[in-house]
């Protein structure tokens, strides 16, 4: 993967010039990627026991070959990542090239090869980027495409790291072939000199060749012997000469290689790092067409942020997801779809205004307005999601039915077991009062029903996924315009009680100081049978005083965030007794 080195601005060309040469369509054929990646697995491996086992043996390693050995547990690490990470058919799921050398892989693949090969090895937040950026103004990416640039970037590397590892392999077997050779001549020239030319000529005819790594260390073994193996050097020297290099040139070159190797493995080792610390989920946002488009909700307009942009990651994560279904079984690409929906959001906001729940973008991706877009872009459902339709349509037949039918085969199951004993029993009621069986039948069913509904619930728990709700972002804290109040409803039966419950709000308040959310108790006293008790008046004034109390506490934070929120007694006709009306609920029905 040893290709011409860029700067950024290069890079951005090169990616220009990437957009308009790719062709890509759906991948067809055999996933291509596992294999590759065994592949590699199976050169570095190799690569690393040539290594190990000429240190094992006591010989010298270049620096390439210690950051082999020495960061090779990373390299496993990342290869059992990459395969966890890249499940049977993935590939499948995104855009292929259809022409060039990698034609059948994802067209993501070439872009982080091309990456990688450009940069050599050296991958970072800004020419990651850049690279994708650009290429994106001439020819947009999808979102599985920008989610999975990074398994592709990590695949990248390991195919950067097979090709080092294999030069360093071939250099290790071209040093070792040259020690071989020149320990051969050296013992020859001791004991049998005479034997040289025929060595000579061996060595000739094995046609080995003649690498900077073998020469290097070669040429520099007989130097050593001085005039005893002259004619050697003089032979090896004309065969270099007539490849138009020099010795010299080939130490030089040698160590170049050696250095570059060391380059490389270490730019792509630090990558793989990287790869694991970049925060990608910020990458997708930043680069996502889909997501440009979406932030113009109108319910953002005017910098409200009360709409998509005011919302947690997972939420418009959602919503990203939802627009990429609908593209990808309608006429219509994942901007369009975007595009539409926000269209229909527009036109809701023209008519009702944007604070109408129509307004908001959400309303046509995942509430119901969802068929009034898929009916704009020509969406074809699956059957599975017709049938989760037809499922949502008929909840409550399909709730209540289960219930019905098992309540009702238990009952005469049982009635059918109790059969031989009734008969006696029915034949000695006096005619007319053969009803009575139904005595029995009615409770039964009862109890079958106690009995049948918590089976239903269980088995709808199992089957169904729960819906979760939007969410808004209050990482940085609660916007003044949705400040709001964190109550706790409660009775007031003591001063020991009253202090308990000031101390948990203090703890509340402590592990949650943010300057536009309040906190409140929302108190009753116990039920009596008069309307007022002669401690009720000193009780209230306790806990009126200990509010008081936190509020001095922490002024300098901000002034009255604690609040006491109480209500009298009323007669209630049913349970005679006076009472907070409707305890706990009436208080926070009342409160809101």
């Amino acid at each position: 993967m040893q290709a011409e080195l860029f700067s950024i601005e290069q890079l951005k060309r090169h990616a220009i010039t990437l957009a308009e040469q790719h062709q890509r369509g759906l991948r067809t054929g055999p996933d291509r990627l596992l294999p590759r990646l065994a592949d590699n697995e199976r050169v570095l491996q190799e690569a690393y026991d040539v290594v190990t086992r000429d240190v094992v043996s006591g010989q010298g390693i270049v620096p390439a070959e210690a950051w082999l050995l020495d960061n090779f547990y990373v390299i496993e690490q990342q290869i059992s990542l990459a395969r966890r990470h890249l499940p049977r058919g993935f590939s499948s799921q995104l855009p292929g090239l259809v022409t060039g050398p990698l034609a059948g892989f994802p067209r993501m693949y070439e872009l982080a090869l091309e990456l990688i090969s450009h940069m050599d090895g050296r991958v970072d937040n800004d020419n990651v980027t850049s690279f994708i950026a650009t290429y994106q103004s001439v020819e947009p990416l999808m979102l599985g495409e920008l989610w999975a640039f990074p398994i592709m970037l990590q695949l990248a590397l390991l195919e950067n790291l097979r090709c080092v590892g294999l030069r360093i392999a071939e250099g290790r077997e071209e040093y070792n072939a040259a020690v071989r050779w020149a320990d051969r001549m050296l013992e020859t020239a001791e004991t049998e000199p005479r034997q040289l030319i025929r060595l000579l000529a061996e060595f000739a005819n094995a046609d080995i060749p003649l690498t900077a790594s073998f020469v290097e260390e070669f040429y520099d073994r007989l130097r050593e012997q001085g005039a005893a193996l002259g004619f050697v050097q003089t032979w090896v020297e004309q065969q270099l000469l007539e490849q138009g290099v020099t010795p010299g040139s080939l130490s030089e070159a040698a160590a170049r290689n050696a250095a570059a190797n060391q380059i490389s493995m270490a730019n792509s080792i630090g990558s793989l790092r990287f790869i694991d610390t970049m925060d990608w989920a910020e990458f997708v946002e930043s680069l996502s067409i889909v997501e440009k488009i979406l932030r113009d909700d109108p319910m953002d307009s005017g910098g409200a942020k009360e709409g998509y942009s005011g919302q947690d990651f997972a939420t418009r994560d959602r919503y990203r997801h939802v627009v990429e279904d609908l593209a990808g079984r309608s006429r219509f690409d994942e901007a369009e779809v975007a595009s539409r929906a926000i269209e229909l959001a527009q036109q809701s906001a023209a008519k009702a205004g944007r604070h109408d729940r129509r307004s908001h973008v959400g309303y046509y991706l995942i509430d119901r307005g969802r068929r009034q877009l898929e009916e704009l872009i020509g969406y074809q459902p699956t059957i599975a999601s017709r049938l989760s339709r037809w499922r949502k349509d008929l909840r409550f037949p399909l709730y209540v039915g289960p219930v019905l039918l098992f309540s009702m085969l238990a009952t005469a199951i049982v009635l059918a077991s109790l059969a031989p004993y009734a008969g006696e029993y029915v034949r000695r009621v006096p005619e007319g009062f053969e009803w009575s069986r139904w005595l029995l039948t009615i409770p039964l069913f009862i109890a079958a029903s106690a009995l049948a509904t918590p089976l239903v619930n269980l088995l709808a728990t199992l089957t169904m996924r729960p819906r979760v709700l939007p969410r808004m972002n209050f990482s940085r804290g609660i916007p003044a315009h949705h400040r709001t109040m964190v109550v706790v409803p409660t009775l007031l039966t003591s001063r020991q009680e009253a202090d308990d419950l000031l101390e948990a709000l203090e703890i509340r308040y402590l592990g949650n100081r943010d300057a536009n959310l309040f906190f409140a108790l929302l108190t009753d006293f116990a039920d009596a049978s008069e309307e007022t008790l002669p401690e009720d008046e000193a009780l209230l004034e306790y806990a009126r005083k200990g509010i008081e109390t936190l509020n001095e506490t922490y002024k300098d934070d901000r002034p009255c965030a604690f609040y006491l929120f109480h209500r009298p007694r009323r007669w209630n006709p049913y349970e005679r007794v006076w009472m907070g009306y409707e305890r706990k609920r009436g208080k926070l029905a009342q409160f809101n």
